[in-house]
């Protein structure tokens, strides 16, 4: 449904606000939809149309019991596309559908600007139709159960690729290496004095030295036999080239690590993306759109947007708070050498040089950070304590969650903790022909936290699945190294070699 005439003015009001403020945008395509709609689209990830999967139908059972209990309302959805798409809930009054508007202007803001958007399909409106004709065209000639199947597999392990690949030149996968013949291999040993007579080649070729080149030459056979030669990060990508799939799956396997990479940088950037946007449509709302009638139903619908409980992290609230301290902190000069020396509190309390470079710098901090580089340069103790950050931990003595920290440095560590790898597990394949049988070997790259063991179960199952060999993983657990494998019919959990 298109807008109306009141609401497409009230759009051309935001879209010359947010124009004068510096925001730069793709074109955005507001279109409104009533509860039922927006929780379809919702459910389809913001895309109107993609390929049939179980998924979809219980995400929107979801959403449409918790809009049906008063638990929670979709106010808006934006699509990272050129142009932009943005849906409005149609029982939205009038001042939520003007914050809603500011709101996603910032976002497509955000989406156009920031480096780790550069490389996303602008176009994955159509690519993503495109994706659901592939799928069905499957369905018909194999069968809704296999398909949906082979899909639940890949779903499983969308989150094991390389989240900087877009961004990152690496090198390829390297080929298999060919195996040398034992004529060939012998070739390679160096004699001396091949134009001596016979009777010296014992002393100018001894035994010994025969025998070490013949070490040298197994040695670099054993490390060349090595598959791949240096670790891979993007897992979907090595099963894309190496793994005995038939065409139509690898085919669907290649159109689920399209969209994960495409989803990736809004998980890398989430903190970032919400906050920029909540700190524009405060921006717009406050200074230049609000109506004094509004006030009321603007005030309490961008508190409840923002509340953050002791329990959660509401990254909306995080991200405006720390671009509003950026840009006051840049504004009086709360940054730089001389402010890091200061070690007088009551004159960085009252420290301001008045440089009015805020405004200047959240643009550019939008434009090059995502949420880890972001946590790790600006967040500050003095936020900290402002904001009452503390880390909670669960007490199996009082059987409930209770505060474990308040330190800036234990803070900031478990922020960075969640936020590395998107808070996926990072595994890499290391050996894709372990003891020469062909064995997918993957290794757990242990940042201190242990991996779930139903969840890695489940993982290997599906990485066995696709590579139809057995799979294992190298890990940590409780201190103490481990290799849990998977052959196709049991569970297995060992110390390593």
């Amino acid at each position: 449904m298109s807008l109306s005439p009141q609401l497409r003015k009230m759009q051309d009001e935001i879209r010359g606000y947010a124009v004068a403020y510096g925001l730069d945008f793709f074109e955005v395509i507001f279109e409104m939809l009533d509860w039922r709609q927006i929780n379809e689209v919702a459910a389809y990830g913001g895309f109107p149309n993609r390929y049939p999967h179980w998924r979809f139908g219980m995400e929107y059972e979801r959403l449409a019991k918790s809009y049906s209990y008063g638990l929670s309302k979709i106010y808006e959805m934006v699509i990272n596309n050129d142009p932009c798409y943005a849906y409005l809930l149609h029982s939205n009054n009038l001042v939520d559908q003007k914050m809603v508007m500011a709101h996603v202007y910032g976002h497509s803001d955000f989406f156009k600007c920031n480096q780790y958007f550069a490389h996303t399909n602008r176009k994955m409106m159509d690519e993503m139709a495109n994706h659901r004709t592939r799928v069905m065209r499957y369905i018909d000639r194999y069968g809704h159960d296999t398909v949906e199947n082979f899909i639940d597999v890949s779903l499983s392990l969308d989150n094991l690729i390389d989240y900087h690949a877009p961004a990152i030149r690496r090198a390829d996968v390297v080929p298999q290496p060919r195996e040398d013949d034992e004529e060939e291999r012998d070739g390679r040993i160096q004699k001396l004095g091949k134009d001596a007579r016979p009777y010296m080649d014992r002393y100018l070729n001894p035994p010994e030295f025969l025998e070490a080149q013949r070490q040298q030459i197994a040695e670099e056979r054993k490390k060349a036999r090595q598959f791949p030669e240096r670790p891979q990060r993007d897992v979907l990508n090595f099963l894309l080239h190496y793994a005995p799939l038939e065409s139509w799956e690898r085919d669907v396997l290649s159109l689920i690590r399209e969209e994960a990479l495409y989803y990736a940088p809004q998980a890398q950037t989430k903190v970032m993306n919400e906050g920029w946007a909540c700190y524009w449509h405060s921006t717009i709302m406050t200074q230049r759109a609000l109506k004094d009638s509004e006030l009321i139903d603007y005030a309490d619908h961008h508190s409840g947007t923002v509340a953050m409980g002791p329990h959660n992290f509401n990254p909306y609230k995080i991200g405006l708070e720390l671009f509003r301290d950026i840009e006051e902190r840049w504004n009086k000069g709360r940054c730089g050498k001389e402010y890091d020396e200061c070690t007088d509190m009551r004159q960085r309390a009252q420290w301001n040089k008045n440089l009015g470079l805020g405004r200047d710098k959240i643009f550019e901090v939008r434009r090059i950070y995502n949420d880890l580089t972001f946590i790790d340069t600006f967040l500050t103790p003095e936020f900290c304590q402002e904001q009452r950050l503390f880390i909670y931990a669960y007490d199996l003595n009082t059987d409930q969650y209770e505060m474990a920290g308040r330190t800036f440095d234990q803070i900031k560590q478990q922020l960075l903790t969640q936020l590395t790898n998107c808070g996926s597990p990072i595994l890499d394949v290391v050996d894709a022909n372990h003891e020469n049988r062909n064995i997918l070997v993957l290794k757990h790259v242990h940042e201190g936290i242990d991996l779930r063991i139903d969840y890695a179960r489940e993982c290997l199952k599906s990485l066995q699945r696709i590579w139809k060999r057995p799979v294992a993983v190298d890990t940590i657990l409780d201190g103490i190294p481990k290799t849990l494998s998977f052959d196709g019919e049991q569970y297995a959990e060992r110390r390593p070699k």
